[in-house]
């Protein structure tokens, strides 16, 4: 049986005119995880969404939910929720107004309204007019309508733009217990620090291609070590470094020595006597195997 909880993104392209906004996309999201949904402004991410949720129509290939496009559910709301802009609100309908007239129309309870505004911390501004909202205030309203029909799956564009430090720790703690729920949650970002304390796996694009699909742990993996070293002497530093058979790079503040550690440019330095003014072991982070990703496909 098709599992509607799962997504799939299968060689998706969008072309606007001459410009391919997105080029034979494919990944796949699965359900219990929050999948980050990563790359830089314009890197083709939110017009990826609004394929998959029948905003847009591609170019060519397909995304879909266990096979199934986003028009032909039986029930959209209560299978999808999704939240892709936080101002797409009526400046003076109240959040009350605006879920209660999307429950009538998808023959959902009333009382779902309450608890949705609850549990987004809005239940005391339910029936404030959302034109009087701020940004963050709007993200919550946001997540609130995409959680009213219970939905196995999340789609969710940049929802912690706008929210302060509480709200982001906040957003954290929920899209963590609503994938321990079994529920699939896509959650997009143009930055890896701001999703990297809740997502699971990884999905990063830039120019509208797909440069990495894996883990979160599996960025980890690329980690480069390398060794800031520098020498009154610096040119024969470089050429004992060299003659060692090392890749050096000249930087500002020294030689950069890719791929060893501090000990063996000490030892080499010493053995060639030449005295030291600098020697500093470098490793890259996350974020920075995320920005070489992204850079490396400009």
């Amino acid at each position: 049986m098709t599992d509607v909880r799962t997504i799939d993104v299968e060689a998706v392209t969008k072309r606007f005119g001459a410009v391919s906004a997105v080029d034979a996309l494919s990944f796949q999201v699965q359900p219990g995880r929050v999948t980050g949904f990563l790359g830089p402004n314009g890197a083709g991410k939110t017009t990826t969404l609004r394929m998959l949720l029948g905003l847009v129509r591609p170019t060519a290939g397909r995304a879909t939910f266990g096979g199934v496009s986003y028009t032909d559910l039986e029930s959209p709301l209560r299978t999808v929720g999704a939240a892709l802009e936080a101002a797409s609100f009526h400046p003076g309908r109240s959040a009350r107004s605006h879920l209660r007239i999307a429950a009538t129309a998808s023959d959902i309870a009333r009382s779902r309204v309450d608890e949705v505004l609850a549990l987004v911390g809005l239940a005391e501004f339910a029936d404030r007019r959302v034109g009087g909202y701020s940004l963050g205030m709007r993200q919550r309203l946001g997540l609130a309508f995409a959680l009213l029909g219970d939905p196995g799956v999340l789609v969710l564009d940049e929802p912690i733009n706008g929210l302060d430090p509480e709200g982001i720790k906040w957003i954290r703690s929920l899209l963590r217990a609503l994938a321990a729920e079994g529920r699939t949650v896509l959650v997009s970002s143009h930055l890896l620090s701001e999703v990297q304390q809740s997502v699971d796996d990884v999905v990063i694009i830039a120019r509208g291609v797909l440069v990495h699909s894996g883990t979160l742990a599996s960025l980890s993996a690329g980690d480069s070590v390398s060794v800031l070293v520098d020498a009154p002497d610096r040119g024969a530093l470089a050429d004992a470094l060299t003659a060692a058979g090392y890749a050096v790079t000249p930087a500002r503040s020294g030689l950069i020595v890719a791929g060893v550690e501090a000990d063996a440019v000490g030892r080499t330095a010493f053995d060639a006597g030449i005295p030291l003014s600098a020697l500093q072991r470098q490793s890259s982070g996350l974020e920075d195997t995320f920005l070489h990703l992204v850079e490396g496909n400009r």
